[in-house]
């Protein structure tokens, strides 16, 4: 696909997702979000970038383990997104801030920042190598990258909701959404991007949705292919809904689901010299 098709499909998308997103997915990503911070082991002081922040979840709690010193910037292509994450902003003096960006594009110079954080982000950039390689030229020599992606199709019980969109709609989502969690893939693109020190973590999880319905939400809603849902009508919307319901019947566990799920966090230092 054509990089800007790719780019608006991601802003216009998560626009659309922006509204739904912290009530269906927070508490859900809260377990890859705990980890990404743990390896990123933030101390205050710091100054920390947060790419593809979505609505500042894990920006925000960025900002309070970096405490008054520090400073945190979050990023994204969706002003939707940010709206809501500038929305939660606390009173605190070094509150967060929030800029409209592309991920492969840092409109930051060279060497700005202690950390670079990207959460569950960079599957839906249309090329994850150029956006490594702005993290780590932003970030000051013996800094840290952090990257969490979802990991490999396999192993993630709500796959099929990208082939159910498809067969109704293009989404255009992501051709390659899962390639980065697979093996070593994410921490080979890291390396490759001269990040020293690379470690990679493969995370097992489980979405848990208490009903049909939240699990439906989450599912078309509040996720990736919101922009491509919107178009459907109401027969539409109804098929898909069975469909993917059926998708996950697997895992139906006393009136709700409990779907297996996966993900892969990488982290490196960038060189001293």
């Amino acid at each position: 696909m054509d990089a800007r098709l790719q780019l608006r499909v991601q802003r216009y998308g998560w626009d659309r997702a922006a509204t739904h997103y912290e009530h269906f997915w927070s508490r859900q990503l809260q377990p890859v979000q705990d980890a990404l911070l743990d390896c990123a082991a933030l101390q205050p002081g710091e100054e920390v970038l947060d790419v593809a922040c979505g609505t500042g979840l894990v920006t925000r709690r960025a900002g309070e383990l970096t405490g008054g010193t520090g400073s945190v910037v979050g990023t994204d292509l969706s002003e939707s997104m940010l709206a809501a994450a500038r929305a939660e902003l606390s009173q605190r003096e070094r509150a967060p801030t929030y800029r409209q960006m592309n991920a492969e594009q840092l409109d930051f110079p060279h060497a700005s920042f202690d950390v670079v954080l990207c959460a569950l982000g960079l599957m839906y950039v249309p090329d994850p190598v150029r956006a490594i390689a702005e993290m780590c030229r932003v970030v000051r020599p013996g800094g840290r990258v952090v990257v969490s992606v979802w990991g490999a199709r396999a192993e993630c019980g709500w796959a099929e909701i990208f082939p159910i969109v498809e067969r109704r709609v293009a989404s255009d989502v992501c051709p390659l959404f899962f390639q980065l969690g697979s093996g070593r893939t994410l921490a080979d693109r890291m390396s490759a991007e001269g990040l020293q020190q690379v470690q990679s973590r493969h995370l097992p999880a489980v979405l848990q949705y208490s009903s049909a319905d939240d699990a439906i939400g989450a599912a078309f809603a509040g996720g990736p292919v919101a922009l491509a849902y919107a178009r459907f009508d109401d027969e539409a919307r109804e098929a898909a809904h069975a469909e993917y319901l059926e998708s996950i019947k697997q895992y139906r566990v006393h009136g709700g689901y409990e779907v297996p799920d996966a993900f892969v966090i990488a982290q490196g230092v960038t060189a001293t010299a």
